[in-house]
């Protein structure tokens, strides 16, 4: 047990990880579009996420929206820039790759906390954990890193008219999504370095 304490922080840092990820991923604020034409976006601000653009409007646009209007975007939409939709999916493959390393983590200090004394076993799913961890963490570098280039570099995007949105902002500013999907990525790459740093302690009794 004493020779496990980085391993637990490592699975404390990779729960709150793939709680940001999973976070990031719902959210809609990762670009903030302002806009200089407030007939339709009255607030002169739209949020642009993964999976859907929104804004406030006090016109009647849709039925059933009267202020906030929200559109999702469509698998079809070609119009839409490849970042958003990479980030979909490396997303996805993240929260389910980090769920599985959490599992295995918790696997190996279980064996750890109950004696069970088998250096195969937890050794191997310390390694498992600490690659999916890493696993994780790059596939939300990547999409998070991707749209904030676009950002930095107030890329447009073409959306079709049923958007209600123009194709380019006055400017634009990374939203709430991008730096917490930093700080998933930061503690999921320091969780799975401590659980690659595991070594099994060597004992008489040790099962190989």
């Amino acid at each position: 047990v004493s020779t496990s304490h980085l391993q637990l922080a490592a699975f404390a840092l990779g729960t709150v990880g793939w709680i940001l990820c999973t976070v990031s991923m719902g959210i809609v604020e990762w670009r903030v579009w302002h806009v200089d034409n407030t007939t339709i976006i009255s607030s002169g601000i739209a949020w642009v996420g993964i999976w859907k653009v929104c804004f406030i409007s006090y016109l009647h646009i849709s039925p059933g929206y009267k202020e906030q209007f929200c559109h999702k975007f469509s698998g079809y939409d070609s119009s839409i820039p490849r970042e958003i939709y990479a980030a979909q999916g490396l997303l996805s493959i993240a929260m389910c790759v980090g769920l599985l390393g959490l599992t295995a983590t918790i696997f190996a200090l279980r064996n750890v906390y109950m004696g069970i004394t088998h250096k195969t076993l937890i050794t191997h799913f310390f390694l498992v954990g600490g690659f999916l961890y890493i696993l994780a963490g790059l596939c939300v570098l990547i999409p998070v890193s991707w749209n904030f280039y676009s950002v930095t570099h107030n890329q447009s995007i073409a959306f079709p008219p049923s958007y209600y949105m123009p194709s380019s902002p006055a400017a634009q500013e990374a939203g709430a999504a991008i730096p917490i999907g930093i700080v998933a990525v930061i503690l999921l790459l320091l969780s799975g370095t401590f659980c690659l740093s595991y070594r099994f302690p060597v004992t008489a009794n040790t099962i190989t």
